[in-house]
């Protein structure tokens, strides 16, 4: 069924008004699916004809796209979505920033503690004295991350931990929005073993302090980039400063698509979004912005890589980790992040007398406003 844009709007502006504890019918069902189809549908052809525009893009086995230099597409990346997956290790429960893209947002000052001298790795906690244990029972992984929330906060419990997993030929990159990191504390680092560090340059809107900070971390670990949720903001400010931070040497941009969750999603009321493969939720305007970046970098010739993090890229992620887990043919973990779908988000999209679907054919009897059966 290819819906119209008018009867999508008709019946999301309905559902929209639905109590919680009622699910739509079957009928219904197909026209939510449908009009998450239609709306998809359309921002895939705006995006394709911005890739095409690109002219030297390049992709990953058809898993994500880059454009630049591809020896410094970032290994961490090449882990999460060629290797063994992206392992993640828990320790910081804190953060001295709230961006209002942050999947923690509104509730920084919950979030619970791993344990004192404890670390998170897979789920399960584990003393530093347990990882020989650890190493010595499971396959190493091809690579693993330091997330949850800013590492910088307690930075020094860090380096024994890094040392501990280099000494064992694992590669391993770290998260930070780059703020409180110091010559000193990059310096140890790298020289605790850490492969690559990824600045969330959008936190502090590209301030003048972590893009010295990129600079500083260039001379004491190998593999230095930024990684940031793509948003209006972060593309001004960027370019802006863009002189500025392609002089810092770095090695690569990971741009990520925004996705929302039910903490941040509040931060983007009244913005055009589409939801993709019934998954995540994104505003349109993200993906967008990174391939308009991707296109000036490549007409530009930066000596790096700049990374389409996109929703795409996270579902070929997750297909990877349940292969590589030994999963049923299909299985994969990416899926909505709502338990009950936010209807009303989707009202500026179908508001928006410039957004067209490609196509649209009338509802076939019984699915018209009025004419289904309670």
């Amino acid at each position: 069924m290819k819906i119209s844009k008018k009867d999508a709007l008709t019946w999301f502006e309905f559902f929209s008004m639905l109590p919680e504890d009622e699910e739509p019918m079957i009928k219904q069902q197909e026209i939510i699916y449908s009009t998450f189809a239609q709306i998809e549908a359309a921002i895939d052809n705006r995006n394709n004809k911005l890739m095409s525009e690109i002219k030297s893009l390049k992709t990953l086995d058809n898993r994500t796209f880059f454009v630049g230099n591809e020896s410094k597409f970032p290994k961490g990346c090449r882990s999460c979505l060629l290797g063994t997956g992206l392992s993640a290790i828990r320790k910081t429960n804190k953060c001295n920033l709230e961006c209002k893209f942050c999947y923690n947002y509104g509730e920084l000052d919950d979030i619970a503690p791993i344990g004192e001298d404890m670390w998170e790795i897979g789920g399960t906690r584990f003393y530093e004295k347990d990882i020989d244990l650890l190493l010595s029972i499971h396959k190493k992984p091809t690579g693993i991350s330091y997330v949850y929330l800013e590492p910088f906060m307690e930075i020094e419990k860090y380096y024994s931990i890094v040392k501990k997993f280099s000494d064992a030929k694992v590669y391993q990159h770290l998260y930070t929005n780059g703020t409180l990191a110091t010559e000193e504390t990059l310096k140890a680092l790298g020289e605790a073993g850490l492969d690559e560090i990824r600045f969330n340059l959008g936190a502090s809107k590209c301030s003048d302090k972590v893009i010295k900070n990129i600079g500083i971390a260039k001379k004491y670990i190998k593999n230095v980039g930024i990684e940031t949720p793509m948003t209006p903001e972060l593309f001004e400010a960027f370019f802006e400063k863009k002189q500025a931070i392609l002089d810092t040497k770095l090695d690569f941009i990971n741009c990520a698509e925004l996705h929302l969750n039910e903490n941040n999603i509040g931060n983007y009321y009244g913005e055009s979004m589409y939801i993709s493969r019934q998954g995540y939720i994104s505003p349109i305007w993200s993906r967008e912005l990174t391939l308009k970046l991707m296109k000036i970098a490549d007409e530009e010739n930066w000596d790096l890589a700049v990374h389409d993090c996109s929703n795409h890229t996270k579902f070929a992620r997750d297909l990877n980790l349940s292969s590589k887990e030994g999963k049923w043919f299909g299985a994969s973990s990416y899926s909505c992040e709502f338990d009950r779908l936010p209807y009303q988000v989707f009202l500026p999209i179908l508001r928006d007398e410039n957004f067209k679907f490609l196509s649209e054919e009338e509802l076939p009897d019984g699915y018209k406003p009025g004419e289904m059966l309670f």
